[in-house]
């Protein structure tokens, strides 16, 4: 799929349909002359619903599907009939897409499993026919309830990736090459500065048949957490990765200071990215030899005394399986 194609935030419009009305029908037979009531209730409007697919992974089939309607409720009938309810509309999207009503901000749920359901715009209800109101002082009442309207409302999705691991680090460090060599997946990848611009998703494979889901998150660069860059619109995939690998070459010229921006951008957006376990990774390290590599450490030591480091190189297949031993092993202590 193209970056164009990948879109994670769009607006639409929904409108569940309207109740029937009742019907004031009187029963009228052959040798029956005074049959009495007999309208029946109007049908429910149909209903807006969403549902989870964990085949989708982009909203760009909701980018010009703006306006979404659910039928209108059939009118009640005589001899009791009800009308028919309104068709309901299901709107699919994909896992850790959340809900959020335009007007209010106020989030209103999240679909996180495949086949889930839930009522985004509830129809009106069917109004009652005549036959309901009838009494003994009543034998004869000509008049029934409308149907109820349907609901409308703005409403926002948004699509906050779910992977285990996810990427984080500057443009250029390395990120989609890791992934294109842990993985099966397909970023785009150059010798020339430039940053992703879709989240890319990847399968590692890792021993005994299993596996675990790694996210390549668009380059973040100091400020994006005040909307500099492209990172402020990708931030919020972060939120949903367990783990999350710091990426930083090892040609940067301050380690630590690099680590300490990403750091300090992820907290500024959301404090609570500080729970999360952290893997430092430097990254290009075939350019090192044991001696200036054991310097290094000698440094990183001191600059990292909390947190787990490791030196890798994407390109010449280095320290790759013990990065996947020691990933797992995060994810499932």
């Amino acid at each position: 799929m193209t970056e164009g194609n990948f879109v994670d935030y769009v607006k639409i419009y929904v409108s569940s349909g309207k109740g029937g009305k009742g019907s004031t029908h009187l029963h009228r037979e052959k040798f029956i002359e005074k049959g009495g009531p007999d309208g029946g209730d109007g049908g429910r409007g149909g209903h807006v619903y969403l549902v989870g697919n964990k085949g989708l992974w982009t909203l760009f089939h909701l980018k010009f599907a703006r306006h979404i309607k659910a039928g209108h409720g059939g009118d009640g009938g005589g001899d009791r009939s009800t009308g028919a309810d309104g068709d309901d509309k299901f709107i699919e999207v994909p896992l850790g897409t959340v809900v959020k009503d335009k007007e209010t901000g106020e989030t209103l749920f999240e679909i996180t499993e495949d086949g889930e359901k839930q009522i985004l715009s509830r129809g009106g209800k069917g109004g009652l026919g005549n036959w309901h109101f009838r009494s003994s002082t009543n034998q004869t009442p000509r008049y029934a309830q409308p149907g109820l309207p349907g609901v409308e409302m703005d409403v926002i999705l948004e699509l906050k990736v779910l992977a285990d691991v996810g990427l984080v680090g500057f443009p250029n460090a390395g990120k989609s090459t890791l992934l294109s060599v842990l993985t099966s997946a397909k970023p785009k990848i150059a010798d020339y500065p430039f940053t992703t611009l879709k989240p890319n998703l990847g399968i590692v494979a890792y021993r005994d048949y299993q596996s675990f889901v790694i996210a390549d998150i668009p380059g973040i660069i100091e400020g994006a957490a005040e909307g500099k860059g492209l990172g402020h619109y990708f931030l919020r995939h972060i939120e949903r990765n367990s783990t999350l690998l710091f990426l930083v070459p090892v040609d940067t010229p301050d380690i630590k200071g690099e680590y300490d921006i990403l750091v300090n951008e992820l907290t500024k957006y959301n404090p609570e990215m500080l729970d999360k376990e952290r893997l430092l990774v430097i990254s290009k390290c075939d350019m090192l030899d044991d001696e200036l590599k054991a310097e290094l450490k000698v440094e990183l030591d001191v600059a990292f005394k909390d947190i787990p480091y490791m030196f890798i190189s994407s390109v010449a297949q280095q320290g790759l399986t013990d990065l996947k031993d020691k990933l797992w092993k995060m994810l499932n202590e």
